[in-house]
């Protein structure tokens, strides 16, 4: 079948969403001809050309009354519309010699955006090479003129979303259904020229909208109208993250004026169905998660419960054939190194498994499929995939879009990915938990591993237990600390006013967030409120929580987000504003000192955590990290130890590690060709326990040796250059050692 997948505005600017590369790639592989869009890309790079700029500042100009910042880009407009194609080239890195003349300040015209700099700690700005700088310039370049577009053009524009408004909590499809019956406006017709000219093109029998977000509901059902008035016999389907949240129980037959069906949850075997259904192979009945609409306009659900999903291993890698790779854009919206990740650079998007293999907190969708089937695949399979997409993209940077990546899955892949050699980046959602080892860590980047995400959550032990995390307050620390000594960045998700969360305890979480920054624990972070949505066990049970549900009133569109009280905790509103700018500081090294009380306009106490909190859980996380059990393999991941003559009778020197993290010592020659013998051995393919270190090291020296040397700097050096110690389940299974 002739298949066109549409990714309709807008989600990243920076590197493609990853949900039609994984069904194009799926549907090739079943021999299907598929093209696919990245529509929000391609509006973008429309808008913000020197033709339509022109045309967006002479709408911009009928404003009535224009705010003071629309005005000071008014005022520009020969600067701008003079400048964004050198602009946008840039940020494509087909022109990098601009860098100079971007970073002169004398170049680019200058809005509200720019007034961040001046706000920005000193030193904090350096911190950026130069072309980091010209990025970051250029980025508040674009946002100016999305406020422009905004205010003077439509109030449904922003990078990252469109028309969200109309979709977050749109509980009635009246709202929706009116903005998709107007004309369309200015932005609205330059979108579905350009769907136009792919339908022309592709003269697809089955057109795909993915809509991931909210922004993406508006236009996606605009351009599922559009293709039905262009070709009405084809069929027009809707899938993603939005519809598997929200659209489950959709009964609204006006949606159906606008696609022909929508699925749910993965869209491999639904779309495989729906396909056969329309090649006259299956009848409707024989559906599996899709909604249609029925000859009398009735919304029928197709279930296809009995049938088998597709396991991860068969669904194969993103295919991004067809996307245009090299148009993307580099942005950097914040001059921290870690929050920029998801901005900057053009990252290959793979999942490692399927679902979360924890899947119990308590404010998640554990009852949905993303969360709740959890489905790995070896880690062969996934070398394989990784080395098929960098062919194919030639990029070598990794995203990995777990909901959390598990960590037996990702030792095995980094022990693979340094098997055969692989150069790679890669980072990745994960949890806090006790088994990111001190040796964990450093083996995962070693394999590439730059940065991780995760959910801190609410920094309160009582509270973590109430969200069934799994992890302490403790446990996450020294989970922190372990990805920290190995230089992978970290990114804290951070919640407040879940159910019976008090004043006292956000305050207490905050000084928690402020010291794990000052420790250099986590590089950015962001504070979300609790939204309370229908697929989670605090819905499930509310009274457990002293949670009243209030509403809404569902009006057969979408259902997720509900309306609650809650009985026993604190009004969270007072502490959005302080918390945020509390976090941006901490982001850009700034006010750690300053009393968490502070950020607080009322006179909200004092945190009732000692200074050293943190600290303390650092302290002991290096005591555990000595302790070693004898089934532990032992890997060496440095170059061999390098041995030189020593003026001292009967010792060598020897050094470990290479360059700044090299460290020599003097020992007794022995030793020296005890380590010189042993260390080689210690690779991937050969599993060496501690026990079998042990047994080797006593062939040599006496038993009381073994002890003090275990103690000794040489023993400290070696876990600093480069000794691995990792659980048992990292030797293959009946592996036998060399030694």
């Amino acid at each position: 079948m002739n298949i066109l997948l549409i990714l309709p505005p807008l989600t990243q600017l920076n590197t493609p969403y990853p949900s039609t590369a994984y069904l194009s790639g799926f549907l090739r592989r079943a021999g299907h001809q598929v093209t696919q869009v990245d529509l929000g890309l391609e509006l973008v790079l429309e808008i913000f050309s020197r033709k339509r700029l022109t045309q967006v500042f002479e709408l911009a100009r009928s404003v009535k009354k224009p705010s003071d910042s629309l005005r000071l880009i008014l005022d520009q407009e020969d600067a701008y519309v003079g400048s964004v194609d050198a602009v946008i080239a840039f940020l494509q890195g087909r022109d990098p010699t601009l860098t100079h003349r971007i970073n002169s300040r004398r170049f680019l015209p200058e809005g509200k955006r720019f007034v961040a700099l001046e706000q920005l700690p000193e030193g904090v700005f350096g911190s950026l090479d130069s072309t980091e700088k010209a990025r970051h310039l250029a980025t508040l370049y674009l946002e100016d003129l999305s406020d422009l577009i905004k205010e003077g053009v439509s109030s449904r524009f922003a990078f990252g979303r469109y028309a969200e408004s109309l979709a977050v909590s749109a509980n009635s499809f009246d709202d929706l259904d009116k903005a998709l019956r107007q004309p369309p406006d200015f932005l609205d017709q330059i979108m579905l020229d350009i769907l136009r000219r792919h339908v022309a093109a592709a003269k697809p029998e089955l057109t795909c909208l993915s809509a991931p977000f909210p922004g993406n509901i508006y236009a996606a059902l605009r351009c599922g109208g559009e293709v039905r008035k262009l070709l009405p016999k084809s069929c027009v389907s809707l899938g993603g993250g939005y519809p598997n949240t929200e659209l489950r129980q959709v009964s609204d037959p006006r949606v159906f004026d606008f696609v022909d069906a929508i699925t749910l949850d993965d869209g491999e075997l639904p779309l495989s169905r729906l396909i056969a259904h329309l090649q006259g192979e299956l009848t409707r009945d024989e559906l599996c998660r899709t909604f249609m609409r029925d000859p009398q306009k009735i919304v029928v659900w197709h279930n296809g419960a009995n049938l088998p999903d597709i396991p991860h291993s068969d669904t194969g890698w993103p295919d991004y054939d067809g996307l245009p790779m090299n148009r993307y854009l580099s942005v950097i919206e914040m001059a921290n190194p870690m929050h920029r990740l998801w901005s900057d650079g053009r990252w290959n998007k793979l999942t490692v498994a399927h679902g979360c293999y924890w899947k119990r907190c308590t404010f998640c969708d554990t009852g949905l499929d993303y969360i709740s089937r959890y489905d790995e695949a070896p880690a062969t399979r996934l070398a394989d995939r990784m080395e098929v997409v960098m062919k194919q993209t030639g990029q070598s940077g990794f995203h990995f879009v777990d909901e959390a990546a598990p960590p037996a899955v990702l030792r095995e892949l980094a022990l693979e990915i340094l098997r055969r050699g692989m150069r790679v980046s890669w980072w990745g959602n994960i949890r806090f938990e006790k088994a990111f080892t001190p040796s964990l860590c450093r083996l995962l980047a070693a394999s590439g591993c730059i940065a991780v995400s995760g959910g801190l959550e609410v920094a309160s032990d009582r509270v973590l237990a109430l969200i069934k995390k799994g992890t302490s307050l403790r446990q996450a620390t020294q989970a922190l600390q372990a990805f920290r000594d190995a230089g992978i960045m970290v990114h804290g998700y951070l919640m407040y006013g879940f159910p019976t969360q008090t004043a006292q305890e956000t305050l207490d979480s905050l000084e928690v967030v402020r010291q794990l920054f000052d420790a250099e624990l986590l590089k950015s972070g962001f504070f979300h409120r609790f939204a309370l949505t229908e697929h989670s066990p605090v819905a499930k049970n509310p009274e457990r929580f002293g949670v009243d549900i209030t509403g809404p009133v569902f009006g057969g569109f979408a259902r997720n987000e509900l309306h609650f009280t809650d009985r026993l905790g604190d009004d969270p509103s007072p502490f959005t504003a302080g918390l945020n700018a509390a976090l941006y500081n901490y982001m850009h090294a700034n006010c750690l000192e300053q009393p968490v009380s502070d950020w607080f306009n009322d006179d909200c106490g004092d945190t009732s955590l000692p200074a050293d909190l943190i600290a303390g859980y650092e302290e002991q996380a290096r005591l555990d990290d000595r302790k070693i059990a004898g089934r532990e393999r032992l890997l060496w991941l440095a170059p061999p130890p390098r041995e030189e003559a020593c003026k001292k009778k009967g010792f060598s020197r020897i050094s470990f590690g290479i360059g700044a993290h090299a460290l020599g010592f003097e020992v007794p020659s022995p030793l020296a060709e005890w380590l010189r013998e042993l260390l080689p051995q210690l690779t991937v393919d050969n599993p060496v326990t501690f026990a079998e270190a042990e047994d080797y090291f006593k062939q040599y020296f006496d038993d009381a040796d073994w002890l003090p040397f275990l103690a000794s700097p040489v023993w400290e050096a070696l876990l600093h250059c480069g000794l691995l110690h990792l659980s048992p389940d990292d030797s293959a299974k009946n592996a036998r050692s060399s030694c």
